[in-house]
């Protein structure tokens, strides 16, 4: 017996692929999301011989999630340091940018959980919604009117999903304030 392989896939066919899932799910093409969404997959298995590896999420000696721990670490890590979205602001890394004004910018997530993820984040860089203060109400609302601007923008008549973490314990991966626009397909409840 082999052992199971990590595949590569090119980030370019796996972005080509999300594209197609979300036009088919626009254009109310459900079985075409669902063969996008299994061609994704697919495409890694059929490039290997042998057993693929499948990655999971377990759960840890302690009761959380890798994933928990994944973004506790990197919280830990990034908090002190310019992160990617201050990058993002700064044009040192480019975006998929659909808005932007004066106070802030939304883009499409490069790793998105449905056929529309979008980031919203103020240019102000507000570590998280717990660090905010009464002053950034106005801008805290600004924020939500964006997400409602972006969601208009992706067509998501049908509703979205408004996420925001805060902190270790919220998975906050990222010490930028964010708001994900999370749409395209029917939610579940409750969430993670």
């Amino acid at each position: 017996m082999s052992l199971p392989r990590v595949v590569w896939v090119p980030r370019a066919v796996i972005m080509a692929l999300r594209r197609l899932a979300t036009w088919s799910w626009k254009q109310g093409q459900f079985p075409g999301f669902r063969t996008a969404l299994c061609a994704e997959r697919l495409a890694a298995v059929s490039r290997t011989s042998g057993p693929v590896l499948v990655q999971s999420r377990p759960l840890t000696s302690d009761g959380s999630s890798s994933e928990e721990k994944l973004a506790a670490e990197a919280s830990r890590r990034s908090r002190d340091k310019p992160n990617v979205f201050q990058k993002i602001i700064d044009r040192e890394i480019k975006a998929d940018t659909i808005y932007e004004d004066e106070q802030c910018m939304a883009f499409r997530d490069v790793n998105p959980v449905a056929p529309v993820h979008i980031i919203v984040i103020p240019r102000k860089p507000i570590p998280c919604l717990s660090e905010s203060s009464d002053a950034d109400a106005p801008l805290l609302g600004h924020l939500m009117t964006v997400a409602r601007k972006v969601a208009a923008l992706e067509e998501l008549k049908d509703g979205f999903r408004i996420v925001l973490n805060d902190g270790r314990h919220g998975s906050q991966s990222i010490y930028h304030l964010h708001v994900h626009v999370i749409g395209g397909r029917q939610m579940r409840w409750p969430p993670g």
